[in-house]
């Protein structure tokens, strides 16, 4: 009866969702995108059934629910989200559902959104650090494990190794951006995505928009970006694979800079290509920025 009374309002208009697998048994981790997705798999390894709402490469922001993620919900044990705004279309979802909701953004000191419609605002991106991947991991170590106490040890090893690998990949992170002329220490992105993993790794940022959803950039934030290439002369400018490149293709080419499109942000890759997990999309980026940048 749920579904019937709200199918309406849940239009089709967003990409299909991942095909549910057939129920094993095991208690159900469900969150709204593939990259929390992964980090949850990896601290529940065997002891849940973890899925993603969307599909690799959705754009996470402006997703619209359907009836079907309405059913999953319902039928989660567990409910992960981000939060910050990033995934409130669960929220009404989430009202209607009995299983527990763990919000990953509550564990981090949010960034403000500086400039835009967004301004004021909380920056979502936090997993894209490493610390802040590690307090994301934390979360899910003490929400799954209460899902599932008679594995909890198991659950606190996955944690561990998983909050090690990503402490390994800020340090390289920091030596890398040490090892960079002070004027290049700039990340320019098309999103601004990279706020938490610029802070922890002394960067400076620039971005054409604040957030995917709020447009392609105005006149004032591309010339604004503009003039930090030109002031700067880094070596490459960036993107993210679920957003248009082509504004930031024409400042590469006015400045005559590289362009790199490759960073993963919002969601994971395909199996066969850079990013397929939350590790590896760490590892990816990390590589992209210090080569682009000339670490």
């Amino acid at each position: 009866m749920a579904v019937a009374c709200v199918a309406a309002a849940l239009t089709g208009c967003a990409s299909p969702a991942p095909a549910a697998p057939e129920d094993d048994g095991r208690p159900l981790v469900l969150a709204t995108f593939t990259v929390i997705a992964d980090i949850a798999r990896e601290v529940a390894g065997d002891a849940a059934r973890v899925e993603s709402l969307t599909r690799v490469g959705v754009e996470v922001h402006d997703y619209e629910p359907t009836p079907g993620d309405l059913v999953r919900t319902e039928g989660a044990d567990l409910v992960v989200t981000n939060g910050m705004g990033i995934d409130d279309w669960l929220l009404t979802l989430v009202e209607r559902a009995d299983a527990p909701h763990v919000v990953l953004s509550d564990v981090v000191d949010p960034i403000p959104i500086e400039t835009g419609h967004y301004a004021g605002n909380p920056n979502a991106h936090a997993w894209v650090s490493p610390a802040e991947g590690a307090r994301y991991v934390e979360a899910l170590r003490v929400a799954i494990g209460d899902l599932v106490p008679a594995e909890r040890d198991a659950i606190d090893a996955r944690a561990a190794a998983v909050t090690a690998a990503l402490e390994a990949e800020g340090e390289r992170l920091r030596e890398g951006v040490e090892r960079l002329p002070e004027q290049h220490r700039v990340l320019v992105t098309c999103e601004g995505a990279f706020s938490y993993l610029a802070r922890d790794a002394g960067l400076a940022e620039a971005s054409l928009w604040p957030v995917n959803a709020g447009g392609q950039g105005t006149p004032q934030s591309i010339a604004a970006v503009a003039g930090v290439v030109a002031e700067t002369r880094v070596p490459t400018v960036f993107c993210e694979s679920t957003t248009h490149p082509g504004t930031q293709q024409q400042i590469a080419r006015n400045a005559g800079v590289r362009f790199d499109g490759g960073l993963h942000v919002d969601s994971l890759s395909e199996p066969d290509g850079p990013a397929p997990t939350y590790l590896a999309l760490i590892a990816h980026d990390i590589d992209i920025i210090l080569e682009g940048l000339g670490a």
